[in-house]
């Protein structure tokens, strides 16, 4: 930055304004600094640049190409760098492309060397990338990628899959057992539930690895395994069960609507599909409490159904006039009724239309869809708190 302050003063340039930014110029429309100074300059604002080399400017094609396209267009008059100046000449404009390219091709082949780095090393037994729990990164300078086991915290994960696929344990009593214990991460962090069934379906830890994630890509790992492929195998049946997982995004009309009337923390949902004697699959939802404040909760679950009765219960104790949705529901029941007359040829006129605004709330809690449902309950003045299987406003 001094030396081309003291390149403009020396030749006389007037620097209207300094920006500055660290994103990578690899990737095209990606830096928000440079396509505020693009923007301005195709206003008028500024007429050159000052940077200290080409490719400060682009690194990819799509940006050279904007560049240049300025330059074409009598936008930008000059650039400006340590040793060189580039200005709407063909020529110079040639050289700037070939400089911009040229950056391109060196990235274009940091990338290539980088991958194939990469893949050499999972083929010599070793995963790139940070350590999972229970194993350590080698710290020498000739032992990169390599792991070796973590003294203290690998002890712990066999445990926890021992007493899942040995001792019949659920995923949240192991998750109650280690909190209890203190359990931390490398970096003083506790292991959260979700965490924890990463860590179980990780194949990792009896030896093997996907590298990319999700490429379908494994390799023979030369890290000491923390467990035995059978305990692995047996703790992926335990976690299944009798249970067939859905495959779509999960979608839980009341989750981070409900306070725990216990300990006060939040009320999450899952969902549990158990084959039928016929073929057929039913799906169970559950609300409880997560048991983030709290990992001794005794608030017990509340399966959907039982819930929405209990809302709807609620809703005939709560004055209509709370209700904020009830200019909207009027409007739906009117809607409705205009269309029974016009389509459907009903003789009821709309001024004798009788709009029970209660009912059909209960009916949007039972039929409506998961927004109109969360709508509904966002609407009420006061949180509603789960306990004990009952509902209330807090």
């Amino acid at each position: 930055m001094r030396e081309m302050a003291a390149m403009a003063e020396k030749e006389g340039l007037n620097i209207v304004e300094v920006k500055r930014e660290s994103h990578s110029s690899k990737e095209v429309g990606q830096r928000p600094i440079y396509n505020e100074l693009m923007a301005e300059i195709r206003q008028g604002k500024f007429n050159g640049i000052i940077t200290w080399a080409p490719d400060r400017l682009s690194r990819n094609a799509g940006d050279l190409g904007a560049v240049v396209d300025l330059m074409d267009k009598g936008c930008l008059q000059e650039i400006r760098t340590y040793g060189q100046k580039f200005t709407n000449n063909p020529s110079e404009k040639f050289m700037l492309m070939i400089l911009g390219s040229q950056a391109k091709l060196e990235n274009d082949q940091k990338v290539i060397n980088v991958k194939r780095g990469l893949r050499a090393r999972c083929e010599m037994g070793w995963r790139p990338g940070v350590a999972p729990t229970g194993y350590l990164n080698e710290k020498h300078a000739d032992k990169k990628c390599q792991v070796r086991l973590d003294p203290k915290r690998s002890i712990v994960i066999r445990q926890i899959f021992e007493k899942i696929g040995n001792e019949g344990w659920s995923g949240r009593q192991t998750y109650k057992w280690f909190t209890k214990m203190g359990f931390e991460t490398r970096n003083g962090k506790k292991l959260s539930l979700a965490n924890l069934y990463m860590v179980l379906r990780n194949p990792f830890y009896y030896g093997e690895f996907e590298y990319p994630a999700n490429s379908g890509t494994w390799y023979q790992g030369k890290h000491p395994p923390i467990i035995a492929k059978e305990l692995f195998d047996k703790v992926q049946i335990a976690m299944q069960g009798n249970y067939y997982s859905r495959t779509e995004s999960k979608e839980f009309a009341f989750t981070k609507l409900i306070k725990c009337g216990h300990c006060g923390g939040g009320i999450t949902a899952d969902e549990k599909f158990k084959k039928l004697k016929d073929g057929g699959v039913n799906r169970h939802v559950y609300y409880m409490c997560t048991q983030k404040r709290n990992v001794d909760c005794k608030n017990p679950p509340i399966n959907e159904t039982s819930l929405i009765e209990e809302l709807s219960n609620l809703l005939d104790q709560v004055n209509l006039d709370e209700i904020g949705m009830r200019t909207k529901i009027e409007e739906e029941l009117t809607r409705y009724n205009r269309f029974r007359m016009g389509v459907l040829g009903a003789k009821q006129k709309e001024k004798d239309i009788d709009i029970d605004v209660r009912n059909y709330a209960k009916y949007l809690l039972k039929e409506g869809s998961a927004t109109e449902k969360r709508e509904l309950l966002l609407c009420l003045k006061d949180t509603l708190m789960l306990k004990d299987k009952k509902i209330s406003l807090g």
